[in-house]
């Protein structure tokens, strides 16, 4: 597989995965100093890893979303569980038990923020109930 055609696909799994409105916002904050960057990620992390035939999208999306509190990075992680909801057919409940799951991992002060990073996010979406 040659780049041009990683970078199709990768272009591809992330319009399918974070969805059009994000994707269409990110390219047109392309400049000189961030489209090197913006490239890389679309061939190897979205046409290289996120193809791949062994995990489904569900799957990679349970895994990004963990890793994410694990590390504490909450933008990407509020952009996953955004794209998760809306795109990714996850429920708040589907959220929530990833992290519970979390919170015995990664430990309780990641998750305490991720719960109230994610709460954050189902309120905006209209999905909190009380």
């Amino acid at each position: 597989m040659d780049d041009q055609q990683r970078r199709d696909d990768g272009t591809k799994m992330r319009r399918k995965v974070l969805g059009d409105a994000w994707v269409d916002k990110s390219v047109g904050n392309s400049n000189a100093f961030n489209a090197e960057f913006l490239d890389l990620i679309t061939r190897h992390a979205w046409g290289e890893i996120w193809t791949r035939p062994h995990f489904d999208e569900r799957t990679r999306r349970v895994l990004v979303i963990g890793t994410l509190v694990a590390l504490g990075q909450w933008d990407e992680f509020r952009l996953h569980v955004r794209a998760a909801l809306g795109e990714g057919g996850f429920t708040p409940d589907d959220i929530k038990e990833i992290l519970l799951q979390q919170a015995i991992y990664c430990g309780v002060p990641a998750a305490n923020h991720a719960v109230k990073e994610a709460g954050s996010v189902l309120q905006e979406l209209g999905l909190l109930k009380p």
